[in-house]
């Protein structure tokens, strides 16, 4: 964040103490990102609806109303709904789409004092490493606007990492909040599958696997939006209760994975920082053994990515059908490519995605964190779907996103923290990762880690 600029919990106890008013500081919130268009972090705002929003935090506040969040400005992404607002998905499918009620989590901000300020930036359906749609173009990396901050919550990433809003809400269905916050340098928490109510909202391509994610500098900001938001709620089956107390950091076992276990590429600045980063914590006291997962045969992201392609065209293919070009082209392949699994294919992607599950589920029987990179590379130009080579390799498409899908098919909670920079100051992250259900210990250590690697 913007040096100077207050966190949400600042935010929240100015406000509640009436040091300031929500709406004083939503207007501030505005301009800042007014002034930041260039960014294309922020792709709607609605000026007079979120003031009135602010207005009304500010009765409640005079009402005797205690709210943990109060005041608080939000940047909510493109493919969650908002009540009254246009969310789009990014997508010329939805382009004039106004959501009809608030998702549950948002309904939860709300009662706990946020106040939407904007609409991040999301590639189409969320279903792209980079954050660009046929709809609003090219999201800018706020250190250096010829590079990507990633995808698909870039615009959330990068709103937090440029201080537009101390605290943004993405999704997270194979890295999107973890990795583009890795490479602007901010914080983001995917929570274990369930933690938080999903929904109601589009239709999702991703099978049981996305999940609302807090986006912060601070993890003390993003711990306290988990808490508005966490729990069980009828409306969504799938939500589920978590461990209700955390665990001190000093008795869990650590362990550190430079690779995740897998055969990918790490470019050397990466793999440096980490072990400067490992070296820094086990120096501050921590109990760290390296050991990797052991996954089945033929765990690879390959195996996965038909969930995500036929889901697409499960929901898609008749406006594909009619028109291709109406998506984006990159979304376009995807769906043609999920046209062509067969039944037998979908079923070995369920099979590989249950024996990933299994894998990581053995793993933490005998570990309580895994620390490993969140992402293999630095940012790289916006106009690529990845960077040409990761650790001296020829990379693909996808080689960037190696490191995260899998947390997502185990339903775990991780998190991404930064841990360091290139030499040209771009960020890169660490993630901490937790047994499913521990999202409280890990997010208390966490904040333990921030604070060894004085971040």
């Amino acid at each position: 964040m913007t040096k100077g600029r207050s966190s949400a919990c600042e935010i929240a106890a100015d406000v509640s103490a009436g040091r300031a008013s929500a709406v004083e500081t939503a207007k501030a919130a505005l301009a800042r990102i007014e002034a930041a268009k260039a960014l294309n972090a922020v792709v709607t705002t609605a000026p007079a609806r979120t003031l009135a929003d602010a207005a009304a935090v500010d009765d409640r506040l005079r009402a005797g109303e205690t709210m943990p969040l109060a005041g608080v400005p939000v940047v909510v992404k493109d493919n969650i709904w908002v009540r009254d607002w246009r969310v789009t998905q990014g997508s010329r499918l939805f382009a004039e789409f106004v959501a009809p009620q608030d998702a549950i989590a948002i309904e939860q901000l709300r009662k706990a004092g946020a106040v939407v300020v904007g609409i991040g930036a999301t590639s189409e359906f969320a279903c792209k490493g980079v954050t660009t749609s046929p709809l609003y173009g090219p999201t800018r990396h706020p250190l250096d606007p010829t590079l990507t901050p990633g995808g698909s919550s870039g615009g959330p990433a990068t709103a937090v990492a440029a201080g537009l809003v101390p605290l943004a809400i993405g999704t997270d269905a194979g890295g999107s909040s973890r990795r583009p916050p890795a490479h602007v340098g901010v914080a983001g928490f995917k929570p274990s599958y369930g933690a938080i109510p999903y929904g109601p909202g589009f239709a999702e391509p991703f099978f049981g696997l996305s999940v609302i994610a807090p986006i912060a500098t601070d993890v003390a900001d993003i711990a306290l939006a988990f808490e508005a938001m966490a729990g069980v709620d009828p409306r969504d089956p799938d939500s589920a209760g978590i461990a209700q107390e955390a665990k001190n950091i000093a008795g869990l076992r650590i362990a550190f994975s430079p690779r995740l276990g897998l055969d990918v590429a790490v470019d050397d600045v990466v793999a440096e920082g980490l072990a400067f980063a490992i070296a820094r914590l086990s120096a501050a006291g921590l109990s760290i053994a390296q050991r990797d997962p052991v996954w089945p045969a033929g765990a690879t992201e390959e195996a996965i990515m038909p969930l995500q392609q036929a889901g697409l065209a499960a929901l898609y293919r008749d406006a594909f059908r009619e028109d291709p070009t109406v998506f984006d082209p990159d979304i376009a392949r995807q769906i043609e490519r999920g046209l062509s699994w067969s039944g037998a294919d979908v079923a070995g992607a369920l099979l590989a995605s249950a024996a990933i599950a299994n894998a990581f589920a053995a793993f933490f029987t005998e570990v309580d964190l895994l620390l490993a990179p969140t992402v293999p590379c630095v940012a790289w130009p916006f106009t690529q779907l990845g960077p040409d080579m990761i650790g001296g390799r020829a990379a693909s498409p996808r080689a960037h996103a190696a490191l995260t899908p899998f947390v997502n098919h185990a339903r775990l909670p991780a998190i991404s923290l930064p841990c360091g920079t290139d030499r040209c100051e771009l960020p890169f992250g660490l993630q901490v990762i937790a047994a499913r259900g521990q999202d409280r210990t890990l997010l208390e250590a966490a904040q333990e880690i921030a604070a060894m690697l004085r971040i």
